[in-house]
């Protein structure tokens, strides 16, 4: 699970899901038998999280085993090579480690105002250079910095930012909203609302720079996290061959640097901000000007997502597509002398759902359309694998129906419940409760929407770009301790394994939560697989006009 700037996690047992209007069936139905092996599921999480694989960081010994375990088990499940007859897509990848020296100089207004890596400011490049130079760049101030014509909402209207350095507001105009009613979803937080889409849309307009303002409110989680998820090395996509999606120089303000940024030149960040929630709102240049330069040590590697395909029997040329990442962190902050972060649950447990669905499909023979299995790397890494194959598929996104990403699955029993991550989105969402409510399970909302967990993992990069993915797993309310056990097993991992060495092989894990997890993705995609259906995303949806011009390319 990637966890740069996440507030929460999305874990199998999600704490605190409200209930919706989905009636709670008295009895959990045994799943039906679809062909999943659980001793699959044990045998690969147990493997892949071995100390011998080194904890699965991308470019690392750990990778070479880890992919060629993989392949090695799809192979056997009866897949065939998915990438131009390779089992493997080769995917860039570049270490960008910046000189923490670095700052941020602010002239123009009553005096000069320099703000300081990490207390300040978190600046970094997702441009695989040696060097990028801000020079002089014209600041403005873009409230929250969203370009949405489907709403009637456009902070850059009339606006000229090329070359400039805009400040953006981080989530979206309806955030204090108590409910989910609101032009951007009330308290759910909208793909606008979140950061990459922010920087993306600065590089839209041509802005040399962009810069979020931090505020713990607004963003659900505090500086410190900025700063552990945005300083220091980062590992992303070395695809110089496409235009960056994002402005040359990126990353945060905090919330305090930012007041006394705009107050050189006689505003007040507050009353901005208030402007800046109201239809209508202009954007406000400053008068000041900004200087930065980011030094960066690289190191080039070469990564692989590894890709194996079931062809279809009838329209092999229509995909669904199931994801999971192999990757994890390597070696990371000992704890006890223990310095090899496993990543069992998160997520050798994932990919051990893939290549037990990829047995399952093997066993059932071709579906009508070719399912496509992919096991990602550097999801942990600003989700690099996925976004390389997305801006290079190997099979049209245009012609791919849709899909399911695994990210952990359950290891703590057989849940009542399931809970869809980004619930409203997407018309999968309807056949998931209805193949819920098939299994005895009911159908729970996200317990923080706010949260904007749907954007935080490997589903996301073929989302936005308008493959519609569903993302669920089993909710809170355990059939062995109910709703207190799994609210209790939620927050110790979150307290104690996220991202750590603990997070650990455990032969006494109970996989019966997972074959829920997975029968219940096996029969959606499968249903989808043999069907002629293309799932739209809804009419109110960020993705829905990517989805509706992509359909004159089948």
């Amino acid at each position: 699970m990637a966890g740069a700037a996440a507030g929460a996690l999305t874990v199998s047992v999600s704490a605190h899901a409200q209930e919706t209007a989905t009636p709670v069936h008295a009895t959990v139905q045994a799943p039906a038998d679809v062909g999943l092996s659980t001793q699959t599921l044990k045998d690969v999480t147990r493997t892949l999280a071995s100390d011998e694989f080194e904890g699965r960081a991308p470019g690392t010994v750990g990778e070479e085993k880890s992919i060629a375990y993989i392949a090695q088990r799809f192979a056997a499940a009866g897949l065939e090579p998915g990438a131009d007859g390779s089992w493997y897509q080769d995917v860039p990848m570049v270490e960008l480690t910046p000189d923490p020296s670095m700052t941020l100089e602010i002239a123009g207004g009553d005096a000069p105002l320099t703000l300081e890596y990490k207390r300040d400011m978190a600046v970094y490049t997702h441009r695989p250079v040696a060097h990028i130079d801000i020079a002089d760049s014209d600041v403005v101030f873009v409230g929250y910095g969203i370009n949405a014509p489907e709403l009637g909402w456009n902070d850059y209207e009339g606006l000229d930012v090329r070359g400039k350095t805009v400040l953006v507001m981080v989530n979206d105009p309806d955030w204090d909203e108590e409910t989910l009613s609101g032009p951007f979803g009330g308290k759910a937080l909208t793909y606008y609302g979140r950061w990459p889409y922010k920087f993306e849309e600065a590089a839209r307009q041509g802005a040399a720079a962009a810069f979020v303002i931090h505020d713990d409110q607004r963003a659900a989680y505090g500086w410190n996290v900025v700063v552990s998820s945005n300083t220091g090395t980062q590992l992303i996509v070395d695809d110089a061959s496409e235009s960056a999606p994002e402005a040359n120089a990126i990353g945060w303000i905090s919330h305090d640097a930012a007041r006394r940024v705009l107050a050189a030149n006689g505003q007040d960040l507050d009353a901005l901000e208030t402007a800046a929630g109201k239809k209508g709102f202009r954007s406000v240049p400053l008068g000041l000007r900004l200087t930065t330069r980011i030094d960066n040590t690289m190191r080039r590697i070469k990564s692989h997502n590894v890709v194996g395909v079931l062809p279809g029997a009838k329209r092999p040329g229509e995909y669904v597509m199931l994801t999971a990442h192999w990757d994890h962190l390597g070696h990371c902050e000992p704890v006890d002398g223990d310095d090899i972060c496993n990543g069992a649950f998160d997520n050798a447990s994932g990919t051990a759902g893939l290549v037990a669905l990829a047995e399952a499909y093997g066993k059932a023979g071709p579906a009508d359309r070719t399912a496509v299995f992919i096991a990602t790397t550097g999801e942990e890494s600003w989700l690099a694998g996925s976004e390389y194959y997305a801006r290079h598929p190997i099979y049209p996104l245009s012609r791919t129906a849709g899909g399911v990403n695994l990210d952990g699955l359950s290891i703590y029993g057989a849940a009542r419940d399931v809970t869809i991550t980004g619930v409203g989105r997407h018309e999968m969402e309807a056949d998931v409760a209805r193949l819920a409510r098939q299994q005895g399970q009911s159908v729970e909302a996200e317990s923080m929407p706010e949260n904007g967990n749907y954007f935080r993992s490997d589903h996301f990069s073929f989302a936005k770009r308008g493959v519609p993915m569903a993302y669920f797993a089993n909710g809170q309310d355990l059939v062995e301790g109910g709703k207190a056990r799994g609210e209790a097993a939620a927050r110790d991992y979150i307290a104690r394994h996220y991202h750590a060495p603990s997070d650990a092989y455990d032969p006494d894990w109970d996989w019966s939560g997972a074959i829920q997890e997975l029968t219940l993705t096996y029969r959606l995609t499968r249903e989808l697989a043999d069907s002629s259906a293309w799932p739209n995303w809804t009419p109110t949806s960020e993705f829905r006009a990517i989805r509706d011009a992509s359909a004159d390319e089948r």
